[in-house]
């Protein structure tokens, strides 16, 4: 029997043999070419070559990548703040170079002096020429933290990232003599003003002044004598260690050689406090309150009224209460201001709004005059200047007049002089265009030969009416019915007065101001001035009997 399983075994190996060997001799074939060529990169990679940290070097990375990936193959760290050039994610798809510049960052701290400033304070109660060390400068200290860059080791930049007072720097205080040689004039009644945080009085001359008060931090917010001259009525800077604290209300008696002062128990006086004009053996004050605020303009007001009633020893007989706090109306963050009639029988208030009455009895506001409020565009709000005629029934005051122009009623920067006689009469135009801080001051009551009570009006007038809130100004006095009109100083072609209050001596014939930062008084019927104070601090002025 033949086996026909093994001759079939055979004959398929004999036909698979010639096709392995032709692909044995393929393989030696191509084994021989490769190792005839000499070794080079493949079709799928490029060289770049590498400048960093001072060295180059070359590096076969894959075709298509970006600089940052074929950096990352060829292991080659790369910083935050290095500069590559060609930036990281540029494409190369062929050979190139690549420089990578070195960028270090570092922290410096350095302690640093912070010199101490000289200020010079002219003091009338010194000889001219004379000068006094009040406080020893000292410097303060510092530390300031740097950011510097380095690139390959090399500064360049150096940039201030925080700076810390270690120690605050305490200013060199020196007293320069300003008592100067001026003439001494006449004044009727007491006559007061601060200088600097100090007060000072004058009576009987110009020559026999006095100082008061003078370790106190008086902030010239309030500063108002009593009816009878005998009090001052002041504000005093809050503790520095309690920003909800302004200031406080004191009142002083100006004759006590060893005055004593008094205090009120209030805060925050922002806009008004004054005595009634009706004190007698006791005094009356009304006073307005705000809230301190960590914002412009740093208070927000209460538009509230309280009246306390005390005696010269300080003693406090009543505190009532007379408007609780209310919003005050538009504006009424700003503030309300009052004026005493002469009497002492009613207070005027003025807010952005409007003029009108307080009603004591009833507690309650009765509107005279309606205004459209001052659109300011800043962190202030304009109250209209207002005062009491001496029949206590008109009231004299700074009215927002019309648009001049094309601007709106609120952006108005026409401001007049009007008055209205009674309440709910006629208001009648004065003075037009006299600006907004026209402050309008009635003179104390003269009785004519005819048994007739006559007084006159004071008030500023802005040298740019329309203009009136950055605007100098002239002192201007006239008649109640707005005849006579007089302008007494300063003389036209001189510096003008800032905006402010004016006050009239006790008989009506002189008015007290602040020109060019020192006190003057000027003469209602010629208009020579005379300047009383030459070291130029003058804040507050007050002229009573």
């Amino acid at each position: 029997m033949r086996d026909y399983t093994s001759r079939s075994r055979a004959q398929q190996t004999a036909a698979l043999l010639p096709r392995a060997v032709g692909h044995i001799l393929f393989a030696v074939v191509m084994a021989f070419q490769a190792g005839c060529a000499g070794p080079q990169a493949t079709a799928a990679n490029i060289a770049i070559q590498v400048q960093a940290d001072g060295t180059i070097t070359t590096y076969a990375v894959p075709s298509g990548s970006t600089v940052q990936q074929a950096l990352a193959s060829a292991g080659v760290p790369l910083h935050e703040l290095d500069r590559v050039q060609p930036p990281v994610f540029t494409v190369l798809t062929q050979d190139a170079a690549v420089q990578i510049t070195r960028i270090t960052e570092r922290f410096e701290v350095e302690s640093e002096l912070l010199p101490y400033e000289r200020q010079t304070i002219r003091n009338e109660a010194l000889p001219e020429g004379e000068t006094r060390l009040l406080q020893p400068g000292v410097n303060g200290a510092q530390e300031t933290t740097y950011r510097i860059l380095e690139e390959e080791g090399t500064e360049v930049s150096r940039t201030v990232v925080k700076t810390t007072v270690q120690t605050e720097p305490i200013p060199e205080i020196i007293m320069v003599g300003a008592q100067a040689a001026f003439s001494p004039v006449p004044v009727t009644g007491t006559l007061a003003y601060l200088a600097g945080s100090t007060a000072w009085v004058m009576s009987g001359d110009s020559g026999s002044r006095h100082p008061l008060l003078l370790d106190g931090k008086l902030d010239g917010r309030v500063f108002k004598l009593s009816p009878d001259g005998e009090l001052l009525l002041y504000t005093l800077e809050g503790p520095a260690d309690d920003p909800a604290i302004i200031n406080t209300l004191w009142a002083v008696v100006i004759s006590d050689p060893e005055p004593t002062p008094i205090d009120l128990g209030a805060e925050n006086i922002i806009h008004f406090a004054d005595f009634s004009p009706a004190s007698g053996d006791t005094y009356q004050v009304a006073y307005s309150t705000a809230e301190a605020t960590a914002g412009s303009p740093g208070w927000q007001s209460n538009n509230d009224l309280v009246i306390i009633t005390f005696a010269s020893s300080g003693r406090v007989l009543d505190i009532e209460r007379v408007l609780d706090a209310s919003s005050g109306g538009p504006y009424g963050w700003w503030g309300t201001n009052f004026a005493w009639s002469p009497d002492g029988t009613r207070l005027a208030y003025a807010r952005p709004d409007g003029i009108g009455i307080v009603d004591l009895d009833d507690a309650v506001l009765e509107a005279a005059v309606d205004m459209t409020p001052y659109q300011s565009l800043g962190d202030w709000a304009w109250v209209p200047g207002i005062a009491w005629g001496q029949d206590a029934r008109t009231l004299f005051f700074v009215d927002h007049g019309s648009p001049v122009g094309l601007e709106g009623e609120a952006a108005s920067p026409a401001f007049d002089i009007a008055a209205q006689p009674s309440r709910g009469g006629q208001i009648l135009r004065l003075a037009d265009r006299t600006g907004m801080f026209a402050y309008p001051s009635v003179s104390p009551a003269q009785q004519l030969p005819g048994g007739e009570i006559a007084y006159r009006l004071a008030f500023l007038q802005a040298l740019a009416p329309l203009e009136s809130q950055t605007s100098t100004y002239q002192l201007v006095v006239m008649d109640r019915d707005g005849s006579n009109r007089t302008t007494l100083f300063p003389a036209s072609g001189e510096a003008g007065l800032a905006a402010q209050p004016l006050v009239w001596s006790p008989d009506a014939s002189r008015l007290g101001l602040i020109y060019r930062n020192d006190l003057w008084i000027v003469d209602a019927a010629t208009g020579v001035g005379q300047r009383l104070t030459g070291d130029g601090q003058t804040l507050a002025v007050d002229w009573k009997l």
